[in-house]
Formats: structure tokens, sequence, C-alpha cells
């Protein structure tokens, strides 16, 4: 689980930090040197890195010839260049993989809910985040290559954070919060939603 601070702090401020600890949760990693190194769709093994230089090694050693993911978010290391001396260092330093790892996604999520006809409703969120996702993965979502094309802009929907999961913006900023949300919901009674019987 990330630091609340942290993604305070170097998240891209268009996503809410649970939108944040879902996206990375899915489709990054909890090493914030690790190096993913596919070539036609296999993994290539790669030793484990240690430090950013050995990370940095790795990823100019495979980068132009395979698909390169570096840190926490995975980010594709090489989009726009395949010339392993434009790769920096800061591509696998901690705050600075977050920002642009969160940024880069969120360019994805608008891409994908255009091509949903960036709906209002909250409850297909959901779906566009996991398609999001996908794409982020593979680099393409309907024939389109999301990471070369070009950022739709506008907002993006996002929902409530139960929607997302269950922490809100609030509980995750402080701890204080969360103790006062947990006897609230001590002292609540027993509460059914029975709106979805009957399948509506």
């Amino acid at each position: 689980m990330l630091d609340p601070t942290f993604i305070k702090e170097c998240a891209d401020p268009s996503l809410r930090p649970p939108v944040v600890e879902q996206f990375v949760e899915a489709a990054g990693s909890e090493d914030p040197f690790a190096v993913t190194v596919k070539s036609g769709g296999r993994l290539v093994l790669v030793p484990k890195a240690k430090s950013v230089d050995e990370a940095m090694a790795i990823a100019r050693q495979y980068v132009g010839q395979a698909v390169v993911r570096v840190g926490l978010t995975q980010l594709p290391a090489g989009v726009g260049s395949k010339d392993a001396a434009d790769l920096l260092p800061d591509l696998v330093e901690p705050c600075e993989n977050l920002h642009k790892g969160t940024a880069l996604f969120a360019k994805v999520l608008r891409i994908v809910a255009r091509w949903y006809g960036n709906p209002k409703s909250e409850e297909v969120f959901p779906q566009i985040f996991e398609d999001a996702v996908y794409a982020w993965k593979t680099g393409e979502f309907e024939g389109v290559s999301v990471f070369h094309a070009a950022d739709p802009g506008g907002a993006i929907k996002l929902p409530r954070q139960s929607q997302v999961n269950s922490v809100d913006d609030e509980a995750v900023a402080t701890p204080e919060k969360q103790s006062d949300t947990n006897e609230e919901v001590d002292r609540a009674g027993i509460r059914i939603d029975l709106s979805r019987i009957g399948g509506n």
C-alpha cells in the first residue's frame, strides 16, 4: 500500500488517491527498481535490479529491441524514443516514476472514456478503469497506440471512492479520520439495500 503523503506529493493531481492506489496495485510493482522486459509477447528473464544504476543498465540494454517497463507504475521506457541514451535515471526514481506514470495513465483513462462516449454515470467507471489498465499493459486500445496517441483532454468523471475501493480520500490522508469513521460504523444501525432485488 502506497503512503498517502507520497501519493499526494508525487502522483498526478487529476487522479484521486484511491484511483492511484488501485492503478499501481493492478498494473504496477511494489519494487521501485522493477524492470520488466517482453519480446514478442514473451517475458524475458532479467536480473533483479537492486539500485537505480542496475535498473537503468537493464532498461538501456533492451530498449528499442523489446517492450521495457520500469518502476512502481511499470512505466513504459523509451516511449517516443528508441535511443537508450535518452533514458534518464529519474524513470525509476519512485516519486518521478509515480508522477510520470499516473500522468500517462490519466491520458489513457481519457482515451478510453472518450471511446465510451465520456459517460456521466459513475457506474461505468469500473469498466473504463479495467479497460484502461488493460490498455496500459498492452499499449493499445481498440487499435489505438495509447502511449503515442494525442491526449483528448477534458476531465475524467471519477467515481466516489467507494466505487473504486473501500477507502475514501480523507481516510487515506489521515489515520485519525479513519478511527472516527470506524466509530461511526460501529454506532450505525443495520442497513439493508433492497433496491437490487428483482434485478432493478
